[in-house]
């Protein structure tokens, strides 16, 4: 697999990373996924925003052979080598440059990019379990991918260890907050309901897009701090991430319906 490294395209096995990288040793820095369609990359630009937001938020200084690749074909160039150009994920990962301690050396940016060939998600609705193992917890640095990582491989193997398809990831307050890589929406009287980025979840693309589609149409949706009683009366669930929707039809013993109209308006906007 082809893949570009700091600028420089290369086969996966010729990358060489030392001991003393940040990533590897602090987890000093942040990554983003995106999906490529039939040639198309899915919100690029809110991908572009949520990348630049990170590194200002992590005071990382990115490369201009960054910039040079974000904003010309070389992803898609790199997408065709790889077999990814129909259906591809996109992974960037950006972290500090230099070795040090806590305290960096540098602010200067290295990053790696790959993309790979994806096949179509399974539709069918999830089986959701609400997580014991860790909680989500609000700071500077929580709406984007990353720096929280171990909330998430925790939460998975709790899934895996229950028998779910997902896990509810609630905030360390006890509210609803996330899944453990897709955001969760509801709707109760016709009206829609998603967690506030103030637990913890991650600020996601496909999120931040139907926000954006419901103040257009003028559809009443709610960023709130609602605890499980509130979510469990809703009369449908659904998760999203940049894969598409994924209809809730359990959590924990609690069962909603399936499709509901303004799910099916949100699925046609985006042929999701």
């Amino acid at each position: 697999m082809k893949l570009l490294y700091n600028g420089q395209l290369l086969n996966d096995d010729e990358v060489q990373l030392s001991l003393s990288n940040r990533a590897f040793q602090f987890n000093d820095g942040f990554f983003e996924t995106a999906i490529i369609k039939d040639g198309q990359i899915r919100f690029w630009p809110d991908h572009l925003q949520r990348l630049h937001d990170a590194a200002k938020t992590l005071q990382l200084a990115l490369p201009e052979s960054l910039f040079h690749i974000l904003n010309g074909t070389a992803i898609l160039d790199l997408a065709q080598q790889n077999i990814a150009f129909n259906h591809g994920r996109i992974k960037l990962k950006v972290w500090r440059s230099g070795s040090g301690l806590y305290t960096p050396e540098t602010n200067h940016a290295d990053w790696l990019l790959t993309v790979t060939p994806i096949t179509s998600s399974a539709q069918t609705p999830l089986k959701v379990g609400i997580c014991e193992a860790v909680f989500t917890s609000y700071t500077f640095f929580s709406h984007f991918k990353g720096p929280n990582s171990l909330v998430y491989v925790l939460a998975g193997l709790e899934k895996k260890k229950r028998g779910y398809d997902d896990m509810l990831v609630l905030s360390r307050d006890g509210f609803v907050s996330e899944l453990i890589s897709s955001n969760i929406f509801w709707i109760k009287d016709k009206e829609l309901y998603t967690p506030d980025l103030q637990t913890g979840c991650i600020n996601g693309i496909l999120r931040r897009n139907i926000l954006r589609w419901c103040a257009a149409k003028n559809i009443n949706v709610h960023q709130v701090q609602a605890n499980l009683e509130n979510l469990i009366t809703a009369e449908a669930v659904f998760a999203t991430n940049v894969t598409g929707i994924r209809f809730i039809k359990e959590i924990n013993e609690y069962q909603f319906a399936g499709m509901h109209e303004l799910i099916g308006a949100i699925q046609e906007e985006w042929q999701l």
